[in-house]
């Protein structure tokens, strides 16, 4: 058996497992067309068939290869869609703010985008699955309460490059897999651009100092640019707090997150 046959069995287990420890049968993904979406989506539909709702919400900065992709997609997989755009919603906030920057207004879309995906969660009494990756999640490269927001999410401990390989397992369509990632946030918006490196790069230097634990002065010697590292050390640390829950001042004997943890799906 492939590593990426194991990694896909053990992730429709884990998405079958986790769901049901909930006692829902629906799950649902915001489907932008994009990379990490498309596996998340074709995971999920392997698992839970027409009980998977796939949502599009372009606004208009998406491209519309990315449109094209996302109903691509779907009609391979056959995989229940629907669309709901955040574009009048984003225009009437535009409106409102003229002084919106590209960071504000990516931040806005993201979340507007994940209120919309929890608000038809509720609907069809589903959960919501996320699509960040590891590189993303270690990076900080996320809105809080936007992308990052999920009920569970199957592919966070994936590098990128890990991605990629797994849709090239799942079958997921070369035009997905070869365009460069990017969430379509404002015109012309990329991600390797923001972060100034290709995720092949950023991933070999992040696998050597979180999953080997090497210190700087080993990766360094080891060739990876001191510059890309000093970089990526200091956004795992400066965003921690994006991967952690709110921290709770505590008053009383047991306080959550302190020493009042349950199994998540803890039952009487």
């Amino acid at each position: 058996m492939s590593k990426y046959s194991q990694i896909s069995s053990y992730l429709e287990y884990f998405l079958d497992n986790e769901v049901k420890k909930t006692g829902i049968k629906k799950v649902v993904v915001g489907l932008s067309g994009g990379l990490d979406s498309a596996v998340v989506a074709v995971l999920a539909h392997r698992v839970f068939g027409d009980d998977l709702l796939c949502v599009k919400m372009p606004s208009h900065y998406s491209s519309q290869s990315s449109i094209d992709d996302a109903d691509e997609l779907c009609r391979d997989f056959k995989m229940k869609s629907e669309t709901a755009s955040i574009e009048p919603m984003l225009k009437v906030y535009e409106e409102m703010n003229p002084d919106l920057d590209n960071l504000r207004k990516g931040n806005f879309s993201s979340r507007m985008r994940m209120s919309t995906l929890f608000d038809i969660s509720a609907r069809e009494n589903a959960l919501v699955l996320g699509t960040s990756n590891k590189s993303e999640l270690m990076l900080g490269y996320g809105t809080l309460y936007g992308d990052l927001s999920s009920a569970l999410n199957p592919i966070g401990d994936l590098y990128k490059s890990e991605v990629f390989e797994l849709a090239r397992y799942l079958g997921v369509s070369k035009s997905i897999i070869k365009k460069p990632p990017s969430a379509d946030l404002w015109d012309g918006q990329s991600d390797e651009a923001d972060l100034g490196y290709t995720y092949a790069q950023l991933d070999s230097a992040m696998k050597l100092y979180v999953e080997d634990r090497l210190s700087r002065d080993e990766i360094v010697a080891k060739g990876v640019e001191a510059k890309m590292l000093d970089m990526i050390i200091s956004r795992i640390f400066r965003n921690h707090f994006k991967r952690k829950m709110p921290v709770i001042a505590k008053l009383t004997s047991r306080t959550l997150n302190h020493d009042f943890n349950y199994p998540r799906d803890i039952t009487l």
